[in-house]
């Protein structure tokens, strides 16, 4: 009698944790009609890893069935996700919760209201999706205005039932968000870009120094301490024009570590050791806008009502750049994934879009990984960064890829009515600039370390006792995304009317190729701010809008390059796109299309019946292209002349297409020196809380002022 009351109570469990709550006889709803429905159901309705939850709740439910009690299903499936982490490198699954928000996993019961990211179609009314979500035993928390997106929390049991729905396209768990933690100015050409017009033939500007003003960078992390010195101006008032919370915890301070940092980065003044540790565009104005909690953790969903604040308000606080030295494991391809469409609506709004690429580039025995991109990294219209080590030299002749900086290409996926996977397999990072061991603003905790210099002590620099101009190390492709935040706003002070891809374009093609790495490795190149700002203010004020007019107001110089502590910097010339390059000088004479307002580089070429090409309309008939990511094996080379080393045989990333040699691009496939992540979820095990990431390549590095 015990054993059938056993099963009984199983089943009855099993039934309640398959089913969405309109399954239930209340709801006059049976089983087979809510089986034939999910059956019914694309799977591209559903997230990647949101797919895989689901299916693990239905396994779950399927032991229970059999006899095995709820407990010992579960525990069954904490074994198989601690496994599959294990295989893949991550962290254990965890049980989430993040200013009140229960973010789904592996140790979140089905049956417990969690955190999802919905995208509606937009003609559906709020009163409408809130009767739709009682039903299931969900509610909206949060409307994301103008993305077509909103923020519910429901029981993982309604979410089939949820994406059933006509009026629901995609359904994402509200995953995650993390940092990626990490003699700016001299190494990067920001100290030239600053110091001169770089326009001899306007003799309005002549003697003009630029330093960010009148821009407002907004940076999107873990808060900023406004009381720190490096983030005052000459006057002694604080560089942060406005503080906002988006955790809940109801502070904008930094008792974290990170945000404070990067902001320093991007703008910090010259009030400490005599500018030695200066921004890129110290006279910016920042805005504070706090995403990620005292652990450094935050959500998705919080993210996204940031960057819906931030374009809300950008007119108020003239916000042209955001800075988001932080992102989420990419699953969804970029046409699905939330952020990818919150970033996508900044840019399309105006705003110059910056993101750190990720930390993820090798595993734990040092080798190299591709395909770790981070989200929003892996949307075309943003500003995608890596980090190069300078090896603490002002000088490039010997600046690599940091070991830890995520490569290329991006590996979201869709996958179609037939479980087909359709990875986008786009060549990003967009650049890199300097990330590896960089001095900058410690954020004071209530006159304590903040959490990472607590957590590592060897981070901090010197012994002073006065909290506001305290110094650490930190490493990572977040601090080299403010470097880029920083130097976009001198092109825009430069050039107020540069539209977002004009911005990306110009920063490519100004871009040092390094000797020795690939383009899925460090994109166009080395950031040069001397070389983006010069070009950046040769650029008509008035822009054209008719394809192929004369984009320059003077000719280029004849010399295509820069002089960066003492040395001769070739810019690279060429603009990466999507699946390969385009390139040539016509990019800046001439108006290209794709230049334009809400338009994206990525637009200018396709794939077509299996063939890489251009978009006809989009570029000047002058632009020239090519496929595959290219090698770069000589030093100050432009990549026109190196397409004759196209690191994947010149055939195009496209899904499913033959890279060359026969190899397919596809999952744990060797591509030359390194492994490609599989299935868009495999990483390196290299969180930010890992020595390996955190305190940076074990190499010689920027120096403390002595």
């Amino acid at each position: 009698m015990e054993s059938t009351t056993k099963k009984i109570t199983a089943l009855t469990l099993g039934l309640f944790l398959s089913c969405p709550w309109q399954c239930l006889p209340a709801q006059a709803q049976s089983l087979k009609e809510v089986r034939t429905q999910q059956q019914a159901l694309k799977p591209s309705k559903l997230a990647p890893d949101l797919e895989m939850l689901l299916a693990d709740d239905d396994e779950e439910q399927r032991q229970a069935l059999q006899g095995k009690t709820l407990a010992q299903a579960r525990q069954a499936r904490h074994r198989r996700a601690a496994q599959r982490a294990q295989t893949d490198g991550e962290a254990e699954p965890q049980r989430a919760r993040i200013s009140g928000l229960l973010l789904p996993s592996a140790v979140v019961a089905a049956e417990e209201k969690q955190s999802f990211i919905v995208q509606f179609t937009g003609s559906t009314p709020d009163v409408v999706l809130q009767e739709k979500l009682a039903l299931l035993g969900g509610r909206i928390a949060q409307k994301h205005n103008g993305l077509g997106l909103a923020t519910i929390e429901a029981p993982r049991t309604a979410i089939r039932q949820l994406a059933a729905q006509g009026n629901v396209t995609y359904v994402s768990p509200d995953r995650p968000v993390v940092s990626f933690s990490s003699h700016t100015e001299s190494a990067t050409g920001a100290d030239v870009a600053r110091g001169s017009s770089g326009d001899d033939d306007d003799d309005d500007d002549e003697g003009s120094s630029l330093n960010g003003s009148g821009i407002g960078i907004a940076i999107l992390d873990s808060g900023i301490d406004t009381k720190h010195e490096l983030l005052k101006s000459s006057s002694s008032t604080s560089s942060v024009s406005v503080s906002k919370d988006f955790t809940g915890e109801n502070i904008t301070s930094d008792k974290y570590g990170h945000g404070t940092h990067v902001a320093s980065m991007a703008a910090a003044s010259d009030r400490v050791s005599s500018g030695a540790y200066k921004g890129i565009a110290p006279g910016a104005k920042l805005i504070n806008a706090r995403v990620l909690n005292a652990q450094g953790i935050g959500a998705t969903s919080q993210l996204i009502a940031a960057i819906d604040w931030c374009i809300a308000n950008k007119t108020t606080y003239k916000i042209r750049v955001l800075n988001l030295s932080l992102g989420a494991i990419a699953k969804d391809s970029y046409k699905n994934d939330p952020l990818c469409l919150a970033a996508r609506r900044a840019h399309n709004a105006g705003i110059v879009v910056v993101a750190a690429a990720g930390n993820e580039g090798k595993d734990t025995n040092g080798n190299k990984i591709y395909g770790a991109i981070h989200s929003p990294g892996i949307d075309p219209s943003v500003i995608t960064v890596g980090a190069a080590n300078t090896f603490g030299t002002n000088q490039r002749s010997d600046d690599a890829v940091a070991t830890f900086s995520s490569r290329g290409p991006t590996r979201g996926y869709s996958t179609d009515a037939n479980g087909v996977r359709h990875y986008d397999n786009l060549i990003k990072p967009d650049l890199i600039a300097p990330g590896n061991k960089l001095i900058g603003a410690q954020s004071d905790n209530n006159g304590l370390a903040n959490f990472l210099a607590s957590l590592f002590p060897q981070l901090k620099i010197g012994t002073s006792s006065t909290t506001t101009t305290k110094l650490m190390y930190l490493s990572g492709t977040s601090m080299s995304a403010p470097l880029v935040a920083g130097t976009a706003a001198l092109m825009l002070e430069a050039n107020p009317n540069l539209t977002p891809s004009l911005v990306k374009a110009i920063l490519m093609y100004s871009a040092q190729p390094l000797k020795g790495f690939n383009s899925l490795e460090q994109g166009a190149g080395l950031m040069n701010a001397a070389g983006a700002v010069q070009l950046a203010k040769l650029v008509k004020t008035t822009l054209p809008s008719t394809n192929g007019s004369s984009l320059l107001k003077s000719s280029l110089p004849s010399t295509q390059a820069s002089t960066i502590a003492g040395q001769s910097c070739k810019w690279g010339q060429g603009v990466v796109t999507n699946w390969g390059i385009l390139y040539g000088s016509d990019l800046v004479k001439y108006w290209q299309p794709v230049y334009g307002s809400g338009q994206i580089l990525g637009d200018a070429t396709g794939i077509l019946n299996g063939t890489f090409s251009k978009v006809a309309g989009k570029t000047s008939s002058g632009v020239n292209f090519k496929s595959g990511a290219l090698q770069i094996n000589g030093s100050g080379i432009i990549l026109g002349d190196a397409l004759n080393t196209v690191f994947v045989s010149g055939i195009i990333l496209g899904d499913g297409i033959i890279l060359g040699d026969g190899i397919i691009l596809g999952d744990g496939i060797i591509l030359g020196d390194g492994t490609i992540l599989g299935d868009g979820s495999t990483r390196a095990d290299t969180s930010l809380k890992s020595d390996s990431v955190v305190l940076g390549d074990n190499t010689a590095c920027m120096p403390p002022a002595p």
